[in-house]
């Protein structure tokens, strides 16, 4: 159906959706770019929202997640679906999810290579790089204007 994008992107069930979460963070992160697994696994997933993009036959392909503090966090896509606007969809998605639930501020650690696709959606950067597993990374935050229209899920 032309106009309809080949995925979408929803709040993810726990536990139920944690395997096809893991996976595309262990494809991207651990394989991809060889961060160690002991720091993947940080043990705060439960305590998170986190969303899902499905394409169109129900395969997972990317996610993300909102940690309590208002950190964005763990954001993956499978490399062959990247190109294609799901990073902006999983972004957009948690930021709706952190203005329902009344978060006046967003922060996340951005590898310094995707920095430009965070600050192109309103996060600034908030200090000097940093290594944090072994690659580059940049603090950044977004204040949330309440004035806006948003796309909640």
């Amino acid at each position: 159906m032309p106009g309809v994008p080949p995925f979408s992107v929803t709040k993810a069930r726990l536990p139920d959706d944690l395997p096809a979460i893991e996976a595309i963070r262990r494809q991207v992160f651990i394989e991809e770019q060889g961060i160690p697994a002991q720091l993947e696994w940080d043990g705060r997933d439960p305590d998170c929202r986190h969303v899902l993009a499905l394409t169109s036959r129900n395969n997972a392909v990317g996610t993300g997640r909102l940690d309590p503090d208002g950190r964005i966090g763990r954001m993956a896509v499978l490399a062959p679906w990247r190109g294609q606007g799901i990073g902006s969809a999983i972004l957009g998605a948690l930021v709706g999810i952190a203005r329902s639930r009344g978060y006046r501020k967003l922060t996340l650690h951005a590898q310094l290579s995707a920095s430009g696709f965070y600050r192109k959606a309103g996060f600034r950067e908030t200090g000097a790089p940093f290594i944090e597993a072994g690659i580059h990374h940049v603090g950044m935050e977004k204040y949330l204007s309440w004035d806006n229209n948003y796309p909640g899920i």
